[in-house]
């Protein structure tokens, strides 16, 4: 069972749960920041950074959701697959550990993670309530139709892209193709672009998350 650094509701009741999901070579702590800098906005919300269940090829001190050579161009479609299992168990563990729907759920994913985070999340058997994607892409876009998660009113979950456009490790090209793909499969994608920003999160990517995520949830913003 995958497991990582949490962080629990300012409020002491958790009303959301955010899932983080790292990127290739590192592990649940990259991303468990993000939940210390939104704690004042989501008060309600529970997080949690799960590790990737293997150890980096190319990272051994980190971690990865699968395996990427980057000489087989299957590999990306093959590896969001095989991770999907093991990542619906623990998003439903984790969601039954606060007594929470999927209705409460955010992912947020982060380069290899929003791959995962993509896949997974538009194929859960209920919606999440958001799927928020740093820096990311989208794997096998010809395969949409499986995207059939959708929430108690028949709702696809809403998506959020944010990408830099000085990416030197995954093209901002690729989140711009994303978003027209999901877009065009009728599911309500949202882009946005850093300026100057490389293969990171910047402090407009964070602002523009947390804002995503209050909506998404439907909570009201702190007075």
């Amino acid at each position: 069972m995958l497991d990582g650094p949490r962080l629990a509701p300012k409020s002491g009741v958790a009303r959301q749960l955010v899932v983080f999901l790292h990127g290739y070579g590192a592990d649940g702590n990259d991303l468990i920041g993000l939940g210390e800098m939104w704690r004042d906005v989501l008060p309600d919300a529970a997080f949690v950074s799960p590790h990737a269940p293997e150890p980096c090829g190319m990272a051994p001190m980190g971690r990865q959701w699968f395996e990427l050579t980057f000489r087989d161009p299957a590999e990306r479609e093959r590896g969001v697959v095989a991770a999907r299992p093991g990542l619906d168990a623990f998003l439903d563990a984790e969601l039954a550990r606060h007594g929470l729907a999927d209705d409460a759920l955010a992912l947020v994913g982060f380069s290899q993670g929003t791959m995962l985070g993509l896949h997974a999340g538009l194929r859960r058997a209920r919606a999440p309530a958001a799927i928020l994607g740093y820096s990311g892409m989208l794997v096998a876009p010809e395969n949409l139709g499986e995207a059939t998660a959708r929430d108690a009113k028949g709702a696809p979950p809403p998506i959020l892209l944010i990408h830099g456009d000085a990416d030197s490790v995954v093209p901002v090209e690729a989140t711009r193709l994303a978003a027209e793909a999901l877009s065009a499969a009728g599911l309500p994608t949202r882009l946005h672009i850093c300026k100057g920003l490389d293969h990171g999160v910047d402090q407009d990517g964070l602002i523009l998350g947390a804002r995503f995520l209050v909506e998404s949830f439907g909570a009201a913003p702190p007075q």
